[in-house]
C-alpha cells in the first residue's frame, strides 16, 4: 500500500506540475493577446485621426475658401497695376529695381492663382495643410505689397 500511495503521490505531483506549468503560458498568451488587441485599437484610432486631419473640405467650405482667396488675388492684382502706373509716371532710374520687384510679386500672385486652380479637393489631399500654407503665402505677398507701397512713397 505504501508503494501505491507513493506512486499515486508522484503521479499527482507530476500532473500538478504539468498543470501548473501550463497555466502561466496561458496567462502569457492572454496578456499577449490583450496587448495585440490594444495595439489594434490604437492603430485604428490613429488611422481615424489621420483621416480626420486629411479630410477633404466640404463643398461649401471649399467654395468659400476659393472665393475669399480669389478676392485677395484680385486685390493684389489691383495693387500691382497701381504700382506699375505710379512707376510709369515718375520715370526715375530707381524705378527699374522697383519694376523688377513688382514683376516678382506679380509672378508670385500668378503662381498662387495657379496653385489654387490646380488643387484637387479630395480625400487623398491634406486640406488643412494646404489651407494653412496657402493662407500663409498669400498673406506674405499681401504684406510685401503693403510694405512696398510704404517704402515707395518715402
Amino acid at each position: 500500500m505504501k508503494k501505491s500511495f507513493f506512486t499515486l503521490a508522484i503521479a499527482t505531483f507530476v500532473m500538478g506540475s504539468i498543470f501548473i506549468s501550463c497555466k502561466p503560458n496561458t496567462e502569457k498568451e492572454q496578456a499577449a493577446q490583450e496587448s495585440v488587441d490594444s495595439a489594434k485599437v490604437a492603430v485604428t484610432e490613429a488611422e481615424d485621426d489621420l483621416d480626420e486631419a486629411k479630410r477633404a473640405a466640404t463643398a461649401e467650405e471649399w467654395q468659400e475658401f476659393k472665393d475669399d482667396t480669389n478676392a485677395k488675388i484680385e486685390e493684389n492684382n489691383a495693387k500691382i497695376a497701381e504700382l506699375k502706373l505710379e512707376i510709369k509716371k515718375t520715370g526715375k532710374e530707381i524705378d527699374k529695381s522697383y519694376q523688377k520687384s513688382i514683376d516678382t510679386m506679380e509672378q508670385r500672385n500668378k503662381d498662387l492663382k495657379a496653385k489654387l486652380d490646380t488643387y484637387k479637393n479630395d480625400v487623398n489631399s491634406d486640406w488643412q495643410s494646404f489651407k494653412r500654407e496657402f493662407n500663409h503665402d498669400i498673406d506674405l505677398l499681401g504684406q510685401s505689397l503693403k510694405d512696398f507701397t510704404v517704402n515707395n512713397k518715402n
